[in-house]
């Protein structure tokens, strides 16, 4: 991926709180424009990057807050060999990824889960632990407004017919409390640490996996002395952790940037921050006892969507979808 360690999420541009110039966008809640590159090898061999803008006032216009592209480039000569919309795929690998942490770390017999945001990112993330735990019969979620609400639970009878048991709270503790899974997939204000959802540690049932795709925050002597913590990739954290220097936590809301802040200060080690990568690799063990609380950071990984856009290009190549575009007849100024 990017950056001078190769593991960077990607390059964003923001806008400031007042700009003197008339058309120049100012800051808003996710409001901003952002290219992630990457080369994945393997059976993917393939070079490519994200591109999108954000603005949450889309969402007023029945618009995606994030509208996404994904281009796929040849990785000898850079040229580009399939441009497609990614909002479909950048959900589902949004969501799946907190699933593979599922299928390795929850308990085998879960049955609850909890979401917080019922978004895109929260509908995804629910079917992909359903895919892996098919024990899963409740859900349990907490929203900010009806609108959301009504639309994921339609999701959830027409999509995910196993749930049988829907519940909506009022709380975030009412959302964790007896939950297997927890997903927290709701936005916040960057850097302002009280609007990052809270989670009390007597809120957790023993055990529980936390799936933290977005802002949460944790008392710091529960992170320290009790949670055990797990990253989709530590190299990527490191990355934000050298672009965003400390404090980083209030610059990227996932958890495990507090963590990093942690290390930062000296509080803990960086062999208490586990790598997703090491347990599928069987270096770590996936779950160490049936008690302990795992907090399991999902940050987001553009050689993921290369792989799943490199798998739609096959695909659609194989089936005769798409329009083939002509790049040119002759390159000018070869």
């Amino acid at each position: 991926m990017g950056g001078s360690n190769g593991f960077s999420h990607g390059c964003m541009i923001t806008f400031p709180e007042e700009s003197p110039f008339p058309n120049m966008p100012v800051d808003g809640p996710d409001r901003r424009f952002m290219a992630m590159p990457a080369y994945l090898g393997g059976k993917f061999n393939m070079a490519g990057a994200k591109w999108y803008g954000s603005n949450v006032e889309n969402k007023a216009n029945g618009l995606p807050r994030s509208i996404l592209m994904l281009t796929l480039n040849d990785k000898h000569t850079g040229a580009p060999v399939a441009h497609m919309s990614a909002n479909v795929l950048s959900a589902y690998r949004t969501g799946a990824i907190p699933g593979v942490g599922v299928k390795h770390l929850a308990v085998e017999d879960a049955k609850v889960v909890g979401i917080v945001g019922p978004g895109v990112m929260g509908k995804t993330a629910l079917a992909s632990f359903v895919a892996v735990r098919p024990s899963i019969d409740t859900v349990k979620i907490k929203g900010r407004g009806q609108k959301s609400l009504d639309v994921f639970i339609e999701f959830v009878k027409k999509e995910l017919p196993s749930i049988k048991n829907i519940e909506v709270v009022d709380t975030i503790e009412a959302a964790v409390r007896d939950c297997d899974v927890v997903c927290l997939a709701t936005s916040a204000t960057v850097g302002n640490l009280d609007e990052y959802p809270f989670i009390d540690e007597a809120w957790i049932k023993a055990g529980a996996v936390i799936a933290c795709p977005a802002s949460a925050r944790f008392d710091e002597d529960f992170v320290v002395n009790r949670a055990r913590t797990v990253v989709d990739c530590y190299k990527l954290y490191e990355a934000w952790s050298e672009e965003y220097p400390y404090p980083t936590f209030h610059s990227i809301p996932i958890p495990a940037c507090f963590n990093m802040d942690l290390l930062h200060e000296g509080k803990i080690e960086k062999s208490d921050i586990h790598d997703l990568g090491d347990i599928l690799m069987g270096t770590l063990p996936a779950r160490r006892n049936d008690e302990e609380i795992i907090l399991y950071s999902v940050g987001g990984m553009p050689v993921e969507d290369v792989a799943w856009g490199t798998m739609v290009y096959r695909n659609a190549l194989e089936k005769g979808i798409g329009t083939k575009l002509n790049l040119w007849e002759t390159p000018h100024l070869a």
